[in-house]
């Protein structure tokens, strides 16, 4: 066992439980009663993170997963004798919508939870559960109970509704609003409208077939999801050098289009036509490289079990180098104009301030951590594929605010095209594809996505998942979002939702 791991044992303050460690992670196996103070105690005082919280139908245990940046990675086994356990939301509010997810998808109950509210599923009856191993599937009968929104009370206080149908072509979400004069008070989002039951459809799926389904979880997201994917079901296999880092390049173009289009989408939201123009021209140039080079413009069928599907040939490799070099000069002028204009700068500065206290409580990730200052990043903190051999610097800034927010995916764009040349630079001739051995027990996948850090925790059993937990980035994010709009304007919020770019697919699952 590795000596972090035997120092933190001997240190944790409760009796000695059973603990192993697999494929470099510690397993502890805890009682219920002492779950809550083993994570609010691992996050308080050993600066762990809570990254996942879901139940395992099939061994009745909670399980949660703390990751300790540059340490490790612990799961913790909670076996459960009844239908309940001791709510952790309380003391780690970053637990809240995991719980209520858990309740209402597998009807484990957080017992003393502040908001025992359905989050997912609309009008569903109290007793039906879809990730229970007895739910028949097929239609299910909806009931006519209403959701009750959180209300703020006051003279003078109105609730403004929006959604779930926009102006626009953006998925479906429901945001209340709740004002008195102009300051909203409150925002509460209900999500869900896009829950397409993605977990239990990887239940006993064969490999090749999850792995597609993976990748359309969150379309934009298709390269991060499936290379989660990919490290979850390799376990301990030889990946190919060639292989690892066409993943980071793969990786890199998908996080180079969703920046941009993050960039012009917030230009758009402040009427700032040309350069939302210039974004838009930057990144449908990064979408034509895309199928150029592999094929598809989302990047969708480069990853594979083992390696890569898609690979580059020297003429490729040379185009996209050209590419990045080009993008590197074509995007200098566009952040110039976004800010020497001071209609732009009085929109983005101060306004959705996300404190670097609240990203921690409630477990921001990604850019919307780093524009707090919380410096965390997947690819360096828990490095995968080829990164490791990479140099980067992870850009972090303090403000949390929109202009923070933009500052930080304009850095990240660079230190892409940085790290796809230097990964180009060291791209010698190899294998694309090592045999996997078929899957058994658990593994896990975590990767840096545009959005920030994603979760999959997959339990094999003969090859095939018999429990996967996804956590998408946007999960942890959405919660985020309802602290950094309050005392802001109504009108405001669109460019606020904007510098976050949240997936409400990748969240309902």
């Amino acid at each position: 066992m590795r000596h972090y791991y035997l120092e933190l044992l001997d240190s944790l303050p409760f009796p000695a439980l059973p603990a192993e460690e697999r494929e470099g992670r510690l397993h502890i196996n805890v009682p219920d009663e002492l779950l809550r103070p083993m994570v609010s105690h691992l996050i308080k005082r050993e600066g762990g993170e809570l990254s996942s919280l879901y139940y395992h139908h099939q061994e009745g245990r909670v399980m949660a997963l703390v990751l300790v940046p540059r340490h490790g990675v612990l799961v913790l086994e909670c076996p459960l004798d009844g239908e309940g356990y001791p709510s952790l939301t309380r003391d780690v509010p970053s637990a809240s919508w995991y719980e209520r997810e858990m309740l209402e998808m597998s009807g484990v109950v957080p017992l003393d939870h502040p908001d025992p509210r359905p989050l997912h599923l609309h009008s569903w009856p109290r007793n039906e559960h879809p990730l229970s191993p007895d739910f028949p599937g097929g239609n299910v009968p909806r009931t006519e109970e209403l959701y009750r929104h959180r209300r703020v009370e006051g003279e003078g206080v109105l609730e403004i509704p929006v959604g779930p149908v926009h102006a626009g072509v953006i998925e479906p979400g429901h945001f209340r609003f709740s004002t008195a004069g102009e300051p909203i008070l409150n925002l509460e989002v209900r999500l869900g409208y896009v829950h397409r039951g993605v977990e239990r459809a990887l239940q006993g799926c064969p490999l090749g077939r999850a792995l597609r389904l993976t990748e359309r979880i969150s379309g934009d997201n298709g390269v991060a999801h499936s290379l989660a994917f990919c490290l979850a079901a390799e376990m301990s296999a030889e990946v190919p050098e060639r292989a690892m880092l066409l993943r980071c390049i793969y990786s890199e173009m998908e996080r180079i289009y969703n920046h941009l289009g993050d960039i012009g989408g917030m230009a758009t939201d402040v009427a700032f036509a040309v350069p939302a123009a210039e974004a838009a021209i930057l990144r449908e140039g990064m979408l034509r490289l895309n199928q150029e080079l592999t094929g598809h413009r989302l990047l969708w069928g480069t990853m594979a079990l083992g390696g890569v599907a898609r690979d580059l040939g020297p003429g490729q490799q040379d185009r996209l180098e050209r590419a990045m070099v080009d993008l590197g000069l074509q995007m200098e002028p566009l952040v110039r104009s976004l800010e020497s204009s001071p209609s732009f700068m009085d929109r983005a500065e101060t306004t959705g301030v996300l404190t670097l206290t609240e990203a921690k409580d409630l477990r921001a990730t990604g850019p919307v951590a780093r524009a707090s200052g919380w410096d965390r990043d997947t690819r360096r903190d828990f490095p995968y594929a080829a990164y490791p051999r990479l140099s980067f610097l992870v850009p972090v800034r303090r403000e949390g605010d929109v202009l923070a927010r933009l500052r930080v995916k304009v850095d990240e764009v660079r230190e892409s095209i940085s790290l796809i040349k230097q990964a180009l630079d060291h791209l010698a001739e190899g294998e694309l594809l090592a045999e996997v051995p078929a899957p058994h027990g658990f593994g896990l996948g975590l990767v840096e996505s545009p959005r920030g850090e994603l979760a999959h925790c997959v339990h094999f059993q003969d090859g095939r998942a018999v429990r996967y937990k996804v956590r998408d980035p946007s999960f942890c994010n959405w919660p985020s979002m309802e602290r950094a709009v309050l005392g802001n304007i109504v009108p405001d919020f669109p460019l606020i939702n904007k510098s976050y770019n949240l997936s409400y697919a990748g969240n309902d699952l």
